[in-house]
């Protein structure tokens, strides 16, 4: 049966607690964590996107330091050494640190997305000749004689089970396909901001 006096003593419960005006030791940690792990994300990066990232020239040193050691006990030391590094910038370096992390993160989803798309129309051309079709509408300076001898050998490459030769040559026909298409669409957005904004 519950107390019914509990509580009604004449003080509040946080009365007697202590203010502090700085973080936990909790926090302290986790902020502490926080940083070592963007410090192996950059170890693990190429060693020229870590050049191009603006950060002290220390920081820089210990990340590409560790890159280059293979041996286990001395990365794993050299990583608690990126990390206290790490520790040594302010927040507004960390931020320009983890927003160029982001950035890349972004850029190879979409790339990934887009190879992707490209491997799918490279079945559905292997498939149906109806993707043939409407891959010639939308590109009309496509040679048609060449692609149809490509889709025709893939086909038999399947079958019989030989190396993936012209099923890979139609990937790379359909890369540069919608590189072209990427470029076309760059150049006419300039023309339109040329003719929206002329000098």
């Amino acid at each position: 049966m519950p107390n019914p006096n509990r509580g009604a003593v004449g003080f509040q419960s946080n009365e007697f607690e202590q203010q502090y005006d700085r973080p936990s030791k909790s926090q302290l940690k986790r902020e502490m964590t926080a940083l070592q792990k963007l410090g192996s994300e950059l170890v693990e990066e190429a060693r020229d996107r870590v050049k191009r990232i603006p950060m002290p020239e220390d920081v820089r040193d210990a990340i590409l330091e560790c890159q280059q050691i293979k041996d286990h006990e001395g990365r794993r030391r050299q990583l608690q050494y990126v990390g206290k590094k790490m520790r040594s910038l302010n927040e507004e370096e960390v931020a320009v640190i983890q927003a160029t992390i982001d950035s890349w993160k972004g850029a190879s989803k979409a790339e990934t997305a887009a190879l992707h798309a490209l491997e799918r129309q490279r079945d559905k051309l292997l498939a149906d000749d109806e993707a043939l079709t409407l891959l010639l509408s939308r590109h009309p300076q496509v040679d048609v004689q060449h692609l149809r001898t490509l889709i025709r050998n893939a086909r038999k490459e399947v079958s019989e089970n030989k190396p993936p030769k012209a099923y890979r040559e139609i990937y790379q026909l359909l890369k540069s396909l919608q590189a072209d298409a990427k470029a076309q669409r760059l150049e006419e957005s300039a023309d339109h901001e040329e003719d929206e904004n002329p000098s």
